[in-house]
Formats: C-alpha cells, structure tokens, sequence
C-alpha cells in the first residue's frame, strides 16, 4: 500500500542549490533549506550563501557539501 522507498524531499542527490546556512547545529554542520527541507552542510557559518551539492537524501533531511 505504502512504497517506504518513495522519497518526497524536494531534493534529489547529486543535484546542486544555491542556500543560504540559517543555523548551526551541535555538530558544527551548517543547515539549509530548500523548500522547508533540512540539509546539513559542514564547514559552513551561518549567513553564509553557498552552492551546495546534495549527497544524501534521506526521508526527512538530506546531507550536502559545499559544491566546486
């Protein structure tokens, strides 16, 4: 009935946003979001406006690094 797999982030990996870090978390990643969705981004500081590129997607956050 319900397909697990089915990913509704409006992320996919591979693909590359630009954002703007909104926050820190404990763990000194940055967190961004596309359309309300969290990506983790490390070595980033808040108020920083980078391109990122998504490297994982899970089903309520995604992790990113920043893109070359």
């Amino acid at each position: 009935m319900f397909n697990r797999n089915e990913s509704t982030a409006p992320v996919e990996a591979g693909e590359k946003y630009d954002v703007t870090i909104e926050d820190i978390v404990r763990e000194g990643d940055g967190i961004a979001r596309v359309n309300g969705f969290v990506i983790f981004v490390p070595g980033t500081q808040v108020g920083d406006e980078v391109t990122i590129e998504v490297t994982k997607v899970m089903r309520k956050f995604a992790f990113g690094q920043l893109a070359e």
